[in-house]
C-alpha cells in the first residue's frame, strides 16, 4: 500500500515538537498505514532559522535553563501519551556526568561545564539542546513512520505537491505549516521612510528579526535613533557594541564598566514607555504554592457573555485580579510580617470585590501598609506617566535610577511577589490565546485589545531581559554609547534628517540613520513569504478577522489547527501552528509542569494528522 505523505514546512521547534507527538500517538492512532513525514526548511531541523547554532555568541536567551522544555509530563492534559525527556537544566546535567551522549561544539565547553538551573544560557547552546532533541525524536520513531529531510524553502502548492525553491518537489496528502512569526514587507509607514531615506542619502533599518539584519554600514560614531525597547534592542545593543569590540568589566559592587572599542555608533533609545523590558526575577517563591488559575479559569471563560467582547470593560478585570491574586497569595504567604490580615479572611474578602472597585482598594490599603508592597498595573504599565523633565541629562538621571531601582527589586526575595504576580499572567497568558477550554468557537476573535495592548504589556512585564543585559545598558549610558530618549516616541522625517521628539523632555533629536527595533506586526496581508502570499492569493490560506477586521494572522480553528478557507469551514488536510495563526502560541517550548498550551495544541494537531493519514489514500 502507499504511504501517506505529510509535509512539515518549518523544522524548528513548532515543527519538532508536532513531529514527537505524531510519534508519541502512532501506536494507537496510526493503524498500519506507512507515514512519511517530509521536513522542509532551509535551516538545521530542531532549532530552524531562531535558534540556528550559526548567530553571534553573545546572543542569549531571556528563560533560565531549568524553565526550558521540549517535552510533554503528567501535568499536560491531552489525550496522547505523555513521553518525558530533559529540560534544557537537565539535559546539561546529564550531558556533564555522561549520561547521554552528543556533540558539543568546543566553544560551548566552558559554558556547559559553568551552567546553573539559573543561567540564561546562550542561544547557542539552546540550539544544540534543540538539535538533540530532534536526534531523540528520529530514534523514537515507530515502524512505519519515515523522516525526509528537504534543506530548502518551499514556494507554493499545487496538485498535491510543495515546491521548492531548488525545483524538486515534495508529495503533500497533508501539510503542517509551523512557519514561526512572518516576516514581512514595510507597512505603508515603514515603506514611506524606505524611500525617504532613499532619496536623502540616510540609513533606514525596518523591523525584523535582529540576528539577521546586517548592521555593518551603520559607521563608527554615527548618531542612531531606536524606535523600541524590548528584547530586539537589547540584541542591537549587544551586537553593535560588545560585537564590535568593545569589553565589559566588572567591579567590586557587582556593576559593570564598559571600555568602547571606538567602533560603537552612538544609539539614541526610546519607545512608548520610554523604559527597558522588566529584567527576569533572580530568585523563587518564598510563600505556599500558587493556586493558579484563581479568577480566570475555564468557568469564568464560558461564563463570558456571547458575541464581541470588549477586552478592556469584559476580560482585563478578571486577568487583573487574577495577576493581583497571584501578587498578594505570595506576598501574604511568604513576606507575612508585611501584612496586617489573616490570609484567608484577606482572600475571602479579595474574592468577593471586583477588580479595582473602591472596596478592593480599602481592602488593599487596609492589609498592605507599604504603598511599595501594593500592586499598582496602571503605574507598572506607565512608569514614566505624567513626567517630564527639564532636560535630556536629568531624564536620563532619572531612568538610570529607575533601571537601577528595577535591578535590585527582581534580585531581592523580599519582593517576591512580583514573581507571583509574574506567574499570574503567566497563567492568564496560556489561557487568553484560545480561551481554549472553554468550549466556545473561536471566542478570540470576539475580543478586542488581545494582539495589542496586552500582548505589550505581557512582553514588557514578564519576557523581560536577564538582569545582566540591564546592568550592561547602565554601564553603555555611562560610557556615552546609548543615550535614552525618553517615551512617546515620535520620529518625523523632516530637513533630510530623521527627527524625534518625546513627552519626556524638551527639545528634538536629529539623525541620519533609524533603527526599528522589533519584530514585524503579524500580516498575512505583508507577508514575505512566497509561500505564504501564493497560499494567500489563491485563497487557500485565509487572515484571521477579530471584530471583523484583520489581524494580520493565519486564520485556524482553534479546536484543531485547521486552516479555515475564505467561507470559514475548516480544511480537510492542511493544518498551521505558531504565533502568527489564531492559536497565538508564542513559543514552541516551554517552561516545564504548568500543563503547557503548546503541548497541548501539539498533541491535538498530531492526532488530527495521524487520523487524517489512515484515511488519505
Amino acid at each position: 500500500m502507499a504511504p501517506c505523505h505529510l509535509a512539515i514546512v518549518g523544522a524548528g521547534p513548532r515543527g519538532v515538537g508536532v513531529l514527537e507527538r505524531i510519534s508519541a500517538n502512532a501506536a494507537e492512532l496510526l493503524g498500519t498505514t506507512r507515514l512519511v513525514v517530509h521536513l522542509i526548511d532551509p535551516f538545521p531541523p530542531g532549532p530552524g532559522r531562531i535558534w540556528r547554532y550559526e548567530q553571534s555568541p553573545l546572543l542569549r536567551m531571556n528563560s533560565m535553563t531549568e524553565d526550558v522544555t521540549m517535552f510533554t509530563d503528567e501535568t499536560v492534559r491531552m489525550d496522547g501519551p505523555v513521553r518525558p525527556g530533559p529540560s534544557l537544566a537537565e539535559w546539561a546535567d546529564q550531558l556533564r556526568r555522561g549520561e547521554l551522549r552528543h556533540e558539543i561544539a568546543a566553544d560551548l565547553h566552558d559554558e556547559l561545564a559553568a551552567l546553573l538551573t539559573t543561567s540564561f544560557p546562550t542561544r547557542r547552546l539552546q540550539s544544540t539542546y534543540l538539535a538533540w532533541v530532534y536526534r531523540r525524536v528520529l530514534d523514537e520513531l515507530p515502524e512505519g513512520i519515515e523522516v525526509v529531510e528537504h534543506r530548502a524553502r518551499a514556494v507554493r502548492v499545487e496538485d498535491d505537491h510543495v515546491r521548492l525553491a531548488d525545483g524538486t518537489s515534495v508529495p503533500a496528502d497533508l501539510l503542517l505549516l509551523t512557519v514561526g512569526h512572518l516576516d514581512a514587507e514595510p507597512d505603508a509607514a515603514s515603506a514611506g521612510l524606505v524611500e525617504y531615506a532613499r532619496e536623502h542619502g540616510l540609513s533606514y533599518y525596518p523591523a525584523g528579526y535582529t540576528a539577521d539584519i546586517d548592521y555593518s554600514a551603520i559607521p563608527a560614531g554615527e548618531h542612531v535613533l531606536v524606535r523600541g525597547f524590548g528584547l530586539a534592542f537589547v540584541d542591537l545593543m549587544l551586537l553593535l557594541t560588545e560585537g564590535r569590540g568593545g569589553r565589559f568589566d566588572e567591579r567590586d559592587d557587582g556593576s559593570l564598566v564598559y571600555t568602547p572599542s571606538g567602533a560603537e555608533p552612538v544609539l539614541h533609545v526610546g519607545s512608548r514607555r520610554g523604559v527597558p523590558y522588566h529584567s527576569k526575577p533572580g530568585y523563587r517563591l518564598q510563600g505556599e504554592p500558587l493556586q493558579l488559575p484563581k479568577f480566570f479559569d475555564a468557568a469564568v471563560i464560558e461564563a463570558l457573555p456571547e458575541g464581541p467582547l470588549d477586552f478592556f470593560a469584559d476580560v482585563w478585570p478578571l486577568v487583573a485580579k487574577e495577576i493581583a491574586w497571584g501578587y498578594y497569595s505570595e506576598l501574604w504567604t511568604g513576606h507575612p510580617d508585611r501584612v496586617r490580615l489573616g490570609f484567608p479572611e484577606f482572600a475571602e474578602r479579595f474574592a468577593e470585590h471586583r477588580w479595582d472597585s473602591e472596596e478592593m482598594r480599602a481592602l488593599i490599603e487596609g492589609a498592605v501598609p507599604a504603598e511599595e508592597d501594593r500592586l499598582d498595573l496602571n503605574r507598572l504599565d506607565r512608569p514614566l506617566a505624567g513626567e517630564r523633565f527639564e532636560d535630556a541629562e536629568s531624564f536620563g538621571k532619572h531612568l538610570r535610577e529607575y533601571v537601577e531601582a528595577d535591578l535590585a527589586r527582581r534580585a531581592d526575595p523580599a519582593y517576591s511577589a512580583d514573581l507571583g504576580g509574574f506567574m499570574a499572567l503567566l497563567s492568564v497568558y496560556h489561557h487568553l490565546p484560545g480561551l481554549a477550554d472553554s468550549g466556545r468557537l473561536d471566542p478570540i476573535s470576539q475580543v478586542s485589545d488581545v494582539d495589542g495592548w496586552f500582548h505589550g504589556f505581557f512582553s514588557f512585564y514578564a519576557s523581560g531581559p536577564p538582569p545582566r543585559r540591564l546592568r550592561e545598558l547602565l554601564a553603555l549610558e555611562q560610557a556615552g554609547v546609548v543615550s535614552f530618549a525618553g517615551a512617546e516616541l515620535r520620529v518625523t522625517s523632516e530637513r533630510g534628517r530623521f527627527v524625534a521628539t518625546t513627552s519626556s523632555f524638551p527639545g528634538e533629536l536629529e539623525a541620519r540613520t533609524l533603527v526599528e527595533a522589533r519584530l514585524p506586526n503579524a500580516s498575512v496581508g505583508l507577508a514575505s513569504d512566497e509561500l505564504i502570499r501564493t497560499l494567500r492569493d489563491s485563497g487557500e490560506l485565509t487572515e484571521e478577522l477579530v471584530l471583523g477586521q484583520p489581524s494580520g494572522r493565519i486564520h485556524t480553528r482553534l479546536s484543531d489547527g485547521r486552516l479555515l478557507k475564505p467561507d470559514g469551514t475548516p480544511h480537510e488536510r492542511w493544518f498551521s501552528l505558531g504565533p502568527h495563526t489564531s492559536a497565538r502560541s508564542a513559543a514552541a517550548f516551554t517552561r516545564p509542569r504548568i500543563n503547557a498550551l503548546p503541548l497541548r495544541q501539539n498533541d491535538v494537531v498530531a492526532r488530527e494528522i495521524l487520523s487524517s493519514a489512515r484515511a488519505c489514500r
